[in-house]
């Protein structure tokens, strides 16, 4: 056997090797590749997953904006009025 026909078989192996890796890398990402060669992601059950993350997500900023807001409203003023007068009056006692 001449040495380029070894050349040809260990790189007909190496190429080999890349292709079933690319393939196990594609099937863990969900990514499918049609007829021409064009990569997609599946749509299989990721959409759900997203979807569910986002109402999450969503959830959580409303959250976020009554807590931001609930220090603004009437009932908030009034009981750090009050809460201010009975510290000024307990200083006044202390006196």
């Amino acid at each position: 056997m001449s040495a380029w026909a070894t050349v040809a078989i260990i790189a007909i192996i190496v190429w080999g090797v890349v292709q079933l890796s690319k393939a196990r890398h594609r099937a863990d990402r969900g990514i499918v590749v049609d007829e021409r060669g064009n990569e997609s992601v599946a749509d299989s059950g990721t959409d759900a997953e997203t979807n569910r993350e986002i109402e999450d997500l969503r959830e959580r900023i409303k959250v976020l904006e009554r807590i931001a807001t609930d220090g603004n409203s009437l009932d908030t003023q009034e009981t750090k009025r009050i809460a201010a007068e009975i510290e000024a009056l307990r200083d006044k006692r202390a006196e």
